[in-house]
């Protein structure tokens, strides 16, 4: 491989559909290399709150997708949220990420404007706030930034428009359009934005998968969510695809992002634990440098299932943080105590 090669939607395609192991495993090397020399070897921690998996939207992959009546549905109190966020002070992660189903009232866009602003009083502006909320109109995201919160993830899922719509119930609120102007806004708006796709997707072809890399490059974001598809039998798609995605196709995904945009934030997702025990360790050695470890209270983690089979919806904080830091030391990845970790691509 070319030190200086030019990824285009044919390298790329040729890159993704390569099986041979031996040359797999040369361009993850590559592709850590390059983090290496651009960002350095460490690994950043947000610890991850589910505020609540009350949704409405209907995606068909999704097992908190509004439509699912299988599904408890809960919502955090500020004093559950407030313990969790001195949980992650106090464990010295740096960030934490508050996530949820999209709504967009205004009891709700409040709450969470309240939330941010207090855990930046509580920690003393130290705690780096990351959202991942959904669709929100620009003024929301603004009030959310003067809050206190600094990045945002809002994944595009596919950046291929028939894709999307195959995933998506055929109404306004399910907008490929929609979704891609709010990443647009974010960015305006100034946060360190992210987003990220699905891999394997029921009807993806390698070559969306060479488009979505294309298209994250284009659209000019600062950080990157995106791991493999797991089904949920309790959805539409759920019915379709019954074998996990190769690991590899993923952990190829990471390292050609890394190779593109080297100062990026890769995260590494834990949908890659459902693959592999240690998926989220495979895809830091392959150019991804953060990673969220869930800080959601127990009673309720087993009602935040986007896919089946989510790992560790049995421990609590502490276990989930134990349990991360000693994959971490067996593979000899160092972690960024109280850094935030921001991207080097965000010029903010």
């Amino acid at each position: 491989m070319a030190e200086n090669e030019i990824f285009t939607r044919d390298v790329l395609i040729k890159y993704l559909n390569e099986s041979d192991k031996e040359k797999i495993k040369e361009l993850t090397e590559r592709a850590y290399k390059v983090k290496v020399d651009n960002i350095g070897t460490k690994v950043y921690l947000r610890g991850l709150i589910e505020l609540s998996n009350i949704c409405s939207k209907d995606c068909y992959y999704c097992g908190i997708r509004q439509s699912n009546t299988k599904v408890e549905r809960y919502e955090l109190t500020d004093e559950q949220v407030m313990e969790a966020a001195e949980f992650a002070w106090r464990s010295k992660y740096g960030s934490l990420v508050l996530q949820a189903g999209e709504r967009c009232g205004r009891r709700y866009i409040s709450k969470v404007t309240r939330l941010v602003k207090n855990i930046k009083e509580l920690t003393g502006g130290e705690l780096g706030i990351t959202l991942s909320l959904g669709e929100q109109s620009k003024d929301v995201y603004k009030e959310w930034f003067d809050a206190g919160a600094h990045r945002y993830l809002l994944r595009i899922e596919s950046s291929n428009k028939e894709l999307y719509a195959k995933i998506h119930p055929k109404n306004t609120r399910h907008s490929w359009d929609v979704r891609v102007r709010a990443i647009k806004d974010l960015i305006d708006v100034g946060f360190q934005t992210g987003t990220g796709v699905m891999i394997g997707l029921p009807y993806q072809t390698t070559e969306n998968l060479a488009d979505d890399l294309l298209f994250i490059k284009e659209i000019g974001v600062h950080m990157v969510g995106m791991g493999p598809y797991l089904k949920h039998s309790d959805t539409p798609l759920g019915s379709i695809a019954d074998e996990h995605p190769s690991l590899d196709l993923t952990l190829k995904m990471v390292a050609l992002l890394r190779l593109m945009l080297p100062k990026i934030n890769i995260a590494a997702t834990t949908a890659m634990q459902v693959i592999d025990p240690y998926g989220r360790e495979k895809a830091v050695m392959a150019g991804a440098n953060i990673i969220m470890p869930n800080m959601t209270i127990t009673e309720v983690r087993k009602n935040y299932q986007i896919y089946e089979n989510k790992p560790g919806v049995k421990d609590d904080a502490s276990v989930s943080k134990s349990k991360l830091e000693q994959n971490l030391k067996e593979m000899n990845i160092e972690i960024g105590w109280n850094e935030w970790g921001d991207s080097r691509a965000f010029k903010g």
